[in-house]
């Protein structure tokens, strides 16, 4: 067993104990996207608009690879800095973090070759090449779900992991664990929860989507799972109406309604629901990560609604600390970075020569980051430990705390 890792000292504990809150042992190995174009959807890593496949504006010119760290395990970090628009200024912020966490460890013995993707496929193989040709031992990224199986390529010719930030879990697989925000964490737990207190019979709203189809899937199997059954079931486009009106005939035999989408989309669901005769102040509303916007806080018919979302006290103290070293505010995903690097840093000064194995990053005791507990399956996927919040007019309010443990 391996004793706690030890942060620089700072005048604030509880900060740097925030910030390095990573423990290496048992039964805790703590150590701590497919992403959109808009800048609120790299702000936000629940969105559910349909992943842009790549930066719609032409990239700029390539930026120089550089080093952080003079440590003796090389770690490949890949980001699309020099795309266009908002993917490139999301990629620098994970760049920033990544540096961040490096200068808030404890001498660690990690060297980072970051290496510019330009956004796209081919980038992001060149990068990994290079990377794996200079000794990288496992490799941190890329963010964009189409360059992942370019770069895992090249990594299973040297036989070394990737640690991508995309939340297509349709990329994941042997040796590529996804470090992202996956919808199916927040619907395990918002299921688990409602089924805690005695909400069992769900009727459910998702969008046509992507987002949708993952949710569905989710939601249809972990229903059952705890006992509980899912009454009405709709999918919606632009017509929200017509799905409302068939879930609003058959709430009399729910107890929950679950709804999954983002901010304005759920305030427009929630009304079209209200339209169509539904009172939502008798039945308990679900919803996922996508909830915790300022539209859902302030709309009348969800207050009281539940939703599953990484504890905020975590990335508030992260962006106070990224505040005061950048100047400037983090995207969300960045916390993403940070805990990837904090994340090897550690495995790096306590597993040896298996530090970055299949058997080390699949501890199913798992991993404390930024925002709480995470674990990589086998199938290169994560679980996360999430706390259940609830909608008031002044936020989100914590009813139900993260776990401080994974069960079996």
């Amino acid at each position: 067993m391996v004793g706690p890792l030890k942060a620089k000292s700072s005048s604030s504990g509880a900060t740097r104990r925030s910030a390095v809150g990573l423990i290496l042992g048992a039964p805790l190995l703590g150590a701590c996207a497919s992403v959109q174009q808009s800048f609120s959807q790299f702000s936000n890593p629940f969105s559910s608009s349909s992943p842009a496949p790549a930066p719609a504006q032409p990239a700029g010119p390539p930026q120089q690879a550089t080093t952080a760290g003079s440590g003796g395990v090389k770690v490949a970090v890949i980001l699309p800095l020099s795309a266009a628009g908002n993917a490139g200024l999301a990629a620098q912020s994970m760049r920033n973090a990544a540096e961040m966490a490096l200068a808030e460890f404890q001498n660690p013995n990690i060297q980072l070759l970051i290496k510019d993707d330009n956004g796209s496929p081919q980038g992001a193989q060149a990068g990994a090449q290079q990377a794996v040709d200079e000794g990288a031992e496992i490799i941190l990224g890329p963010l964009f779900a189409q360059s992942v199986p370019a770069v895992a390529q090249v990594a299973r010719t040297r036989g070394i992991s990737v640690m991508a930030f995309s939340t297509d879990s349709s990329i994941a697989g042997r040796g590529v664990y996804l470090l992202s925000f996956l919808p199916e964490s927040d619907v395990n737990r918002i299921v688990e929860y409602s089924a805690s207190i005695g909400k069992r019979s769900v009727a459910v709203l998702v969008p046509d989507n992507a987002y949708g189809n993952v949710v569905e899937a989710a939601v249809k199997a972990a229903v059952p799972r705890r006992g509980g059954r899912i009454v009405a079931f709709e999918r919606y486009g632009a017509d929200r109406a017509t799905p409302a009106r068939a879930v609003a005939q058959q709430l009399g035999s729910a107890d929950a309604l679950f709804i999954a989408d983002d901010g304005d989309a759920v305030v427009a669901v929630a009304d079209a629901m209200t339209a169509a005769g539904a009172n939502l102040r008798n039945i308990q509303l679900l919803g996922t990560g996508l909830w915790d916007n300022p539209r859902v806080y302030a709309n009348a018919n969800l207050q009281g609604g539940l939703y599953a979302a990484p504890d905020p006290a975590g990335f508030r103290a992260f962006s106070g600390r990224y505040r005061t070293k950048y100047g400037a505010e983090p995207i969300r995903t960045a916390t993403l970075a940070y805990d990837a690097v904090a994340l090897v840093a550690a495995l790096a000064r306590t597993q040896g020569t298996t530090r970055f194995s299949s058997d080390v990053l699949t501890n199913p005791s798992g991993f404390a980051g930024i925002d709480g507990l995470f674990r990589f399956r086998a199938d290169g996927t994560n679980e996360r430990g999430l706390a259940v919040m609830k909608v008031t007019t002044g936020g989100g309010v914590a009813v139900a705390g993260s776990p401080k443990s994974f069960g079996a």
